[in-house]
């Protein structure tokens, strides 16, 4: 299922559009890319040249989701002193308190005491943590004034005030469905695990899909800098900032659990079914109407005159609404060798559910990306698709997957592997931390709380809440401090490493070109 083909795809006439400006020399500007070919080599391209350039009183002990690891188990030698290891602290929410005051508790832990010194887990962030150098490059020279922050209002779905760990929010407009919600839950549950780290914030969030930070607005020598502008995603014209979407903790209108029991169910889901006994298609099912590259995969469905080795479905999602989601259950959808990945409108949220699957991901080049997917590697984690060719590509890369079926697990395994590890939700969490923590320390003056912003607490979301947005609430809650430490947040790129990622993705792409290219020769069509 591809789950983003609900509404919320659907242009939004909330007044979103680019703005006015220029930049510093400093800012580094996208250029334009001519491959068809892939993403990944895009947005290397993209950074190679700004390199060169310079979540009653409840008791949380039954909820999934609070994450905290449990503290390491240890050996004592002889003669040795015992070791003091730190214990998890758990802080129920307090809505028997929160309903008589409607106030927030004080009583949440304000600091975090030192680390574990044996604790093993604050290891080196993940590769795609390196990007966060990128996206905040625009501001690493000028820093951020309160004059770029308030210039990104204009198409901002909330403001985020942190003063000494305590949020404020201020709204402009309410975003579609929930997703400043989610985000907004996500971000609490990130102050109740890393209590005390994280410095005074102010920032603005767009909830809409599209980028409008257009980096040709802030370049030439009269240029300004440009507005700091977080959503989920970007392309390579583009400055705002990517952060985590709303998904990972619940997607209530489609029934999206929160991550980590979902990721447990995608898990499970690829254990039903091995990979030799999968369907031998490539499979894609979500709403075509939301983009003309989707509209244009549905040519390539099998018909009398031709299969293209794709089995192709549109989503109703107003029947499945009312059938209750049964058949779109993301764990019962691991069943075929290969899965598509196409954009709607822009970035889709689907794209980390069908990496997970032990498929082979045949992945439409995207032109938008999110803050994990820039680490993904072709025929490593998918296997590219051309985007004006998608009939035939796709129909090479089943007929290559199911002659070289070795080589097309591994591939599978190795996305799948990737989700699994490299995106379980502590990492989301590291990766949210240090994104705020390295925006925060650029910040030119000292944030103060906006006169129209209220004070926002896990109790103020979750205590009045009903339904799936309380359940999803409750599951994805942290429950107390992290005993361990974020990861360690790996070094911005160098252009030697960049011109090393970006000659590996070329000769990945050439690869497949020469190989599809012979295919068709063999096939005489």
């Amino acid at each position: 299922m591809n789950i983003d083909g609900t509404r919320e795809s659907l242009p939004q006439g909330n007044g979103h559009g680019g703005h006015g400006g220029k930049t510093t020399d400093t800012i580094w500007r996208p250029f334009a890319i001519t491959s068809t070919r892939s993403s990944a080599v895009c947005v290397v391209s993209v950074l190679l040249v700004g390199a060169l350039i310079s979540t009653q009183m409840l008791d949380t002990s039954n909820f999934v989701g609070g994450l905290a690891q449990m503290p390491l188990l240890s050996t004592k030698s002889k003669g040795e002193s015992p070791k003091k290891h730190r214990q998890q602290i758990e802080v129920p929410l307090n809505c028997s308190a929160y309903e008589l005051t409607k106030s927030c508790p004080r009583s949440y832990p304000t600091t975090t005491e030192e680390e574990d010194p044996d604790s093993n887990l604050n290891a080196t962030c993940p590769e795609y943590f390196r990007w966060i150098h990128e996206d905040l490059r625009p501001w690493a020279y000028t820093g951020i004034t309160l004059d770029m922050v308030e210039r990104a209002k204009a198409t901002a779905n909330f403001r985020l005030v942190v003063l000494n760990g305590t949020a404020y929010v201020e709204q402009y407009q309410k975003a579609f469905q929930t997703r400043d919600v989610f985000t907004l839950w996500g971000i609490l549950q990130l102050l109740r695990k890393y209590p005390g780290k994280l410095p005074d914030l102010d920032l603005m969030f767009d909830c809409v899909d599209w980028p409008v930070i257009k980096s040709i607005d802030y370049g030439g020598p009269n240029a300004t800098t440009p507005p700091p502008l977080f959503r989920y995603c970007k392309d390579n014209e583009t400055l705002d900032i990517v952060f985590p979407d709303w998904s990972f903790w619940g997607w209530p209108e489609i029934r999206v659990k929160s991550w980590v029991p979902l990721l447990n169910d995608l898990m499970e889901g690829n254990q039903r079914m091995g990979w030799d006994e999968r369907e031998p298609h490539a499979y894609w099912k979500g709403n075509p109407e939301v983009a003309e590259t989707r509209q244009d995969l549905l040519k390539c469905n099998v018909s009398e005159q031709q299969d293209w080795g794709a089995r192709v479905f549109a989503q109703d999602w107003k029947k499945e609404s009312k059938a209750g989601y049964k058949t779109s259950n993301l764990a019962d959808q691991c069943v075929h060798r290969f899965k598509i990945y196409v954009e709607g409108s822009a970035w889709s949220v689907s794209e980390k559910y069908i990496l997970a699957c032990d498929s082979v991901t045949l992945l439409v080049q995207p032109r938008y990306f999110d803050f994990f997917t820039r680490s993904l590697k072709p025929l490593q984690h998918y296997w590219p698709i051309k985007p004006n060719d998608k009939c035939r590509s796709i129909k090479h890369a089943v007929d290559w997957g199911n002659t070289h079926q070795q080589e097309a697990k591994a591939m599978g395994k190795a996305a799948s592997e990737f989700i699994k590890e490299d995106l379980k939700i502590d990492y989301v969490y590291d990766y949210m931390f240090h994104l705020l923590n390295e925006y925060g320390n650029l910040l030119k003056y000292k944030p103060t709380v906006p006169q129209n912003a209220v004070e926002l607490c896990s109790e103020s979301m979750a205590c009045p809440a009903q339904g799936l947005n309380k359940d999803y609430m409750m599951e994805s809650l942290v429950k107390g401090p992290s005993v361990t430490s974020p990861c360690t947040m790996p070094p911005p790129y160098d252009p030697a490493s960049l011109r090393n990622l970006l000659s590996e993705q070329e000769n990945s792409m050439k690869q497949v070109d020469e190989w599809e290219k012979k295919f068709w020769e063999n096939q005489k069509i």
